[in-house]
């Protein structure tokens, strides 16, 4: 008899977010990240909520198959790596803060594939005990790599390709895209200051900025970009191809556990 593979189970972080009315917080992301997952990988997606450490990052991923860590308006609070304190009007996320990064180290020690997007490459730089610069445009040489001013600016404008990264020699992004740059998306203020612990550079932007990491051991996928590659990823050939690395890597955890060989 033949038996279908499962499908694999991918968990993408949520924000806490407070709606206008104000009467009730909401936990929600952006609609493109679950989009991307059911274009580019055959898979469940299911939203985790940032309730930190109410839910054990251990057992959540033996159950679990794969994580998007997805971008957010707030950022990463620097307690977390020894950042001066962010002025009293910066949004933060505590509840997401508590789950992510103790969630990353449990996925590196369970095996379990992560790809971090925006704020979640910040994550996984923190968790492994990097920091983040704060605002990259006030930084001496470096551009402004935030995304356009205004509210009444279109998706097509705010998410275009706007500058060039280059890719590491013999890395991933580079044997992945097959050329030595690609252009992509830029809506981020922070960015990745001193690298984390097992972690290597896949790409960086023509101002030094490090756009693109993966954790230092080739049979785990931990990956993450700081361009929005969750935006049409079908028409960017590196990050198509991200998603379909990420995509083999979540089916090969799935199917392990459905023949009982993690601790799932």
């Amino acid at each position: 008899m033949t038996t279908t593979a499962p499908r694999p189970l991918i968990g993408v972080s949520a924000n806490a977010r407070q709606p206008d009315d104000r009467r009730h917080r909401a936990y929600a992301t952006a609609e493109r990240y679950v989009q991307s997952l059911l274009e580019m990988v055959d898979c469940i997606p299911v939203l985790l909520p940032p309730v930190g450490t109410a839910m054990d990052v251990v057992e959540l991923v033996s159950r679990v198959d794969g994580f998007v860590l997805t971008g957010g308006i707030a950022n990463v609070e620097p307690h977390h790596y020894d950042g001066p304190a962010f002025p009293p009007d910066e949004p933060i996320d505590p509840g997401r803060d508590a789950l992510v990064l103790p969630l990353v180290r449990a996925c590196i020690a369970a095996r379990v594939p992560v790809f971090g997007i925006c704020r979640g490459i910040q994550e996984i730089n923190v968790a492994l005990g990097g920091s983040l610069y704060y605002r990259i445009h006030e930084l001496p040489g470096k551009d402004d790599h935030r995304r356009p001013r205004g509210d009444d600016v279109p998706p097509e404008e705010a998410y275009r390709l706007k500058h060039a990264v280059r890719l590491t020699p013999g890395g991933l992004f580079r044997s992945l895209a097959g050329q030595d740059e690609v252009m992509v998306n830029s809506l981020h203020g922070q960015g990745v200051d001193r690298l984390g612990e097992g972690l290597v550079v896949e790409a960086t932007s023509l101002d030094g900025v490090i756009e693109g990491l993966r954790y230092d051991d080739d049979t785990q996928f931990i990956v993450g970009v700081q361009w929005h590659a969750e935006w049409q990823p079908d028409s960017h050939t590196l990050s198509g191809a991200l998603y379909t690395v990420f995509g083999e890597a979540t089916r090969a955890r799935a199917a392990r556990r459905a023949a009982g060989l993690t601790a799932a």
